[in-house]
């Protein structure tokens, strides 16, 4: 109970200590007595960002906070593992604009005092543990329809209950309201309909009932996902074909049935249609499809007897599995195949031929080979649904480099690529920054960088939300208006990071390594969302392998050992030892590796492409022509080469085949899988083992060459 207690008085610590300094920042009398309070506040949160330093948060450059004329009108204290309540006093931070508390562990009730800050236009409470009905106002007290400059109420994955207020309907100002995966429940208030500036509206995931909302006059909306609530039984509404900017409608398992109207068709923005599991019955009439854009039309689980296809074939995917239409005769259309294409690997199309750059170094969207400054941006929502479509990433990358570019920085070009949609339902984007007049930024000019992006100064296309943007430590920028470097110390007791020695009871016997990073087993669930189905990339005989992405935003591949296939412990540390010694471009480099709870685990970086057995059998859809395989030759080749002549001790693959070669985003190929690895120290240099290792392949199954 007394844990339960400090825990809860914890986070009531932060906010008084911020509205503190916010007061004390303003007083100019007795303001050096004020201060002993706020610093034993400080002292006793025992999760500190290493940058609050000092008395004033808006002289330190505090990480996470930002300040206009002496007033804290930013926090953004997101993913730093905080615990306890949200306290009234928040109140008096009576200037705060963006309070971003997203994947936190806050529980309790969110406060009504809220509503009394009257200029706040972002607030982001999602991911955390939060119970309770949505406060309204009353005589006496403040509650969120008060709010009338937000724009953005993001809440998202909580444990929230009760209705939703009828009141939100007079806050004018909206563009996104984000309420999914909680445990909302009675009727969708009619009063919705009165915002007009709305484009994003997610409702899915929770217990409402009564009547599919009727939305008609939302001609801002581009975004609609309601699935899995128990609405009403409902013919699919005539509203859907009104909204002329709607992208994305997702409705499944809401108790639908009847026709879809052939006008929704008509929709030239359209690109996602998901109302599977429903009880839409007759015809689907896709005749008048005008949509150049459009990804997807599901409508699997469903009563669907005919259709009318669009006149001019098709670009999209089509799926009416377990319809009766896919009874019988019709069990081969490729319709009746639940297929659903795989965007995460994408890249926008490159004018350049492939050039050769030093290794690790990239070339740039404008054909130049530099060290970018990388890292991840992740938006809270995108009024699109259609990641193939590149020219989304053009269009924001553009509007990137003339930002930068007008802060006179030394930006040569930007590149946007690998969109995924990440484990919170948000779109992430890989962003790499290229140096102009040099091969790589020096501190200062990726310290500006940060600090542009993380500011939001930078213009975006309306089609992308706020975001957060994730670099790497080293490359500061501070706390942004949406955005929070996630930066991390080793030396301070907030990072979760274990000594190297931790892994056995000596020191002496833990790897030597050489670039390569020891990981907790908590740091790995926590870049895996849990190890989750949705991270899962692929198994072999090792055991299964995960994407990941680290704080710094760098994307790794996590391989986790089955029981069966772990190794005694010196043979694993022996492994890593050898695995952290081989740099080279046309490698698989490892980053780092977990051995704690009982797991063995290797941490990779993440090869997006697959691996080459993949494209040479067409099920990655990579087409590769005869140059392209022979480069590929040639890079598996150098890897293989340097392992056997210039890496020390030489190092013997022994398991060398098409699904140990992998392609990243260039298509260059990384040799992988050194798990049967034989470095020729082992038993002298002198010595050539024919110990038989690796895998036994038919010829009859090896993919054709064309």
């Amino acid at each position: 109970m007394a844990s339960q207690v400090m825990g809860g008085t914890r986070a009531a610590h932060v906010f008084s200590m911020l509205v503190l300094i916010s007061f004390f920042v303003i007083a100019a009398e007795g303001a050096i007595e004020e201060y002993a309070p706020m610093k034993i506040l400080m002292d006793e949160w025992d999760i500190r960002p290493p940058s609050w330093v000092g008395s004033d948060p808006c002289v330190g450059g505090w990480a996470g906070i930002e300040c206009t004329d002496s007033r804290i009108t930013s926090i953004a204290l997101a993913d730093m593992a905080l615990t306890g309540q949200l306290p009234s006093d928040i109140e008096l931070l009576s200037e705060l604009e963006i309070l971003s508390l997203k994947n936190n562990s806050f529980d309790g009730l969110i406060p009504p005092s809220i509503g009394n800050l009257s200029n706040l236009s972002f607030l982001d409470i999602s991911d955390n543990k939060l119970v309770g009905s949505l406060p309204v106002s009353n005589r006496t007290t403040p509650g969120l329809d008060k709010l009338y400059k937000a724009r953005h109420l993001i809440f998202d994955r909580n444990n929230l209950t009760g209705s939703i207020p009828s009141t939100l309907g007079l806050v004018q100002t909206l563009q996104a309201l984000r309420l999914d995966r909680n445990s909302l429940s009675g009727s969708v208030p009619s009063s919705l309909n009165n915002l007009s500036n709305i484009a994003e509206l997610h409702l899915s995931n929770n217990q409402l009932t009564g009547p599919v909302p009727n939305l008609t006059n939302l001609n801002s909306l581009s975004y609609v996902d309601m699935s899995n609530n128990t609405f009403d039984v409902s013919d699919v509404p005539s509203w859907f074909s009104t909204l002329q900017n709607l992208t994305t409608l997702m409705m499944e398992n809401t108790r639908l049935q009847g026709e879809v109207p052939q006008a929704l068709f008509s929709n030239y923005n359209l690109e996602t249609l998901v109302l599977r599991n429903n009880k839409i019955n007759g015809l689907l009439d896709l005749k008048t499809i005008s949509s150049n854009h459009l990804q997807l039309i599901d409508m699997e689980k469903n009563f669907i007897t005919d259709l009318k296809p669009s006149a001019g074939g098709s670009n999209y995917t089509l799926i009416l599995a377990d319809n009766p239409i896919c009874e019988g005769t019709n069990t081969t259309n490729n319709y009746c195949i639940v297929s659903l294409s795989n965007s995460s690997n994408l890249i926008p199309p490159s004018n350049c031929a492939s050039v050769a750059c030093s290794p690790g170094q990239v070339s740039s969207p404008n054909c130049k080979c530099a060290y970018p400054y990388t890292g991840t941006l992740v938006f809270i929502f995108v009024s699109f649904s259609n990641l193939g479509n590149f020219s989304y990433y053009t269009t924001l990358q553009d509007s990137l480099v003339r930002t930068f570019q007008s802060y006179n920085l030394p930006v040569e070009s930007v590149s946007l690529g690998y969109p995924t949609w990440g484990s919170s339902y948000q779109l992430e984007l890989f962003i790499q920054v290229f140096p102009s007049g040099q091969d790589r930024f020096n501190q200062t000019g990726a310290s500006a960088i940060a600090s542009v992006i993380s500011n939001q100064t930078l213009s975006r296309p309306g089609f992308f939300g706020p975001y957060s943007a994730v670099f790497p430590y080293g490359n500061s920028g501070g706390g942004g208006v949406y955005a929070l470097q996630q930066k991390r110390r080793a030396d301070e007791k907030w990072s979760r990071s274990i000594p190297l020695s931790g892994i056995s009871n000596s020191s002496a016997s833990a790897p030597r390594l050489k670039g390569a990073r020891l990981f907790s087993f908590e740091e790995l669930q926590k870049y895996t969302n849990g190890f989750s189905e949705a991270n899962d990339v692929g198994a072999g005989g090792y055991g299964k392998v995960y994407r990941g992405i680290l704080p710094t935003g760098q994307m790794v591949a996590i391989k986790r050992a089955k029981r069966d296939s772990m190794q005694g412990g010196p043979e694993f540390t022996a492994e890593v030892e050898l695995l952290s010694r081989v740099h080279h471009k046309n490698l698989v480099s490892l980053v780092g590796f977990c051995l704690e709870q009982g797991e063995q685990i290797l941490v990779y970086e993440y090869v997006p492409n697959g691996d080459l057995l993949d494209s040479l059998s067409g099920k990655s859809g990579i087409r590769l022509d005869w140059l392209r395989r022979l480069q590929i030759i040639l890079g598996a080749a150098r890897g293989l080469a340097y392992l056997h002549e210039l890496a020390n001790p030489p190092i013997i693959h022994r398991d060398i085949k098409s699904n140990n070669i992998l392609l990243d985003k260039d298509l260059t190929a990384k040799v992988a899988d050194f798990g049967l690895s034989k470095s020729m120290a082992d038993s002298g240099t002198d010595h050539v083992t024919t110990q038989v290792k690796g895998t036994m392949v038919s010829i009859e199954n090896f993919p054709p060459l064309y």
